[in-house]
């Protein structure tokens, strides 16, 4: 349910609220904006009548909250989310975009591709120190020494850094370093991983499954937010398919149905989407086209020799053209780059 209090509810009136939200076995989450509170109810609420709440004082509307996914729902908050980082705000205005290798493989590759992805306009650095791969035998990243290498290259050029966290026990170690955590597509539903970033207040890139719904990336959004952190974006990274010719399915119907479902930012990731260099632009665009708040785009300064993803990787310079291309396109969306 959703608990809307009046304009100008006493503290008293909604600490009294919650009390009662709490004897009846559920959870609040309170949501304090600038001219009311609302109070999202969740939990095994079958027998708990509106009525319960409405007689409370303060209370000014109650509303069942029809999709599963409470906290992630625009039922829930009708405006969108903005998730401020030093200075960033994603889900605003302004499109953010992150940019860099798929992993982190020494020092010189690192600060050259950060040099160059902010040169050419992004905020954000990606890059994976760990790196779950199909093959046992594949390279797995540098783990904490790749960590460091992130952290030498975010005090070189002053972008903030986005990697992947693969296990629960990992997210205090990584946390110390990233300052946005990355749930890859692999680990959308590894519920372990999802509540241990959820008591963090680290913001989460979660990645959609590739053989997951809309509806199961949503209810992985929902387990992370139960656990207190709202500071979540969705990604769509394509989904697999029966055809051969991409690396994956970039669903662009995704992103523009995910933005009227939820009022959680939606990043784009036309690298992993598609698995083409050469298909990364028209598709980053369109996914900005169809309402992305952003984008996630692997850049390596030597495609051909990378360890992982160098098919999808685009080259410095081709990552700058991208980067002015869209400077137009977002305009005529009434956004920034």
């Amino acid at each position: 349910m959703i608990v809307v209090m009046k304009k100008g509810a006493t503290a008293a009136e909604i600490g009294s609220l919650i009390a009662r939200v709490e004897e009846l076995d559920l959870t609040p989450h309170p949501i304090y904006g600038e001219m009311h509170t609302v109070i999202a109810v969740v939990g095994e609420a079958v027998n708990v009548e509106p009525e319960m709440f409405l007689q409370l004082p303060g209370v000014e509307t109650v509303t069942r909250i029809g999709h599963q996914f409470k906290l992630a729902s625009r039922q829930t908050m009708p405006e969108d989310t903005q998730i401020a980082l030093n200075g960033t705000v994603i889900g605003g205005s302004k499109l953010v975009v992150m940019a860099g290798p798929c992993s982190v493989e020494d020092r010189t590759q690192m600060l050259e591709t950060a040099h160059a992805v902010k040169e050419a306009g992004a905020r954000i650095l990606r890059g994976g120190a760990f790196k779950p791969r199909t093959s046992p035998y594949s390279f797995q990243g540098m783990g904490l020494k790749g960590l460091e290498l992130l952290a030498e290259a975010r005090e070189a050029t002053g972008l903030k850094i986005i990697t992947e966290v693969m296990t629960p026990d990992a997210v205090p170690m990584v946390s110390q370093y990233a300052d946005i955590l990355q749930i890859g597509a692999r680990n959308m539903q590894n519920y372990g991983l999802l509540n241990a970033v959820g008591r963090t207040q680290r913001p989460v890139l979660l990645k959609r499954g590739m053989m997951s719904t809309i509806q199961e990336l949503l209810m992985s959004a929902e387990y992370i937010m139960s656990n207190g952190n709202y500071r979540v974006m969705l990604c769509e990274r394509g989904i697999r398919t029966f055809e051969p010719m991409t690396r994956n399915t970039f669903d662009l119907n995704a992103v523009p149905l995910l933005k009227q479902l939820s009022h959680l930012p939606v990043i784009g990731d036309p690298s992993h989407g598609t698995g083409r260099w050469d298909l990364v632009a028209p598709m980053a665009k369109a996914a900005v086209a169809c309402g992305a708040d952003g984008l996630i785009i692997e850049v390596h300064p030597k495609p051909e020799v990378a360890i992982s993803d160098g098919p999808q990787s685009l080259k410095p310079e081709r990552f700058a053209q991208l980067m002015r291309d869209l400077k137009p396109l977002a305009q005529a969306l009434g956004r920034e780059l």
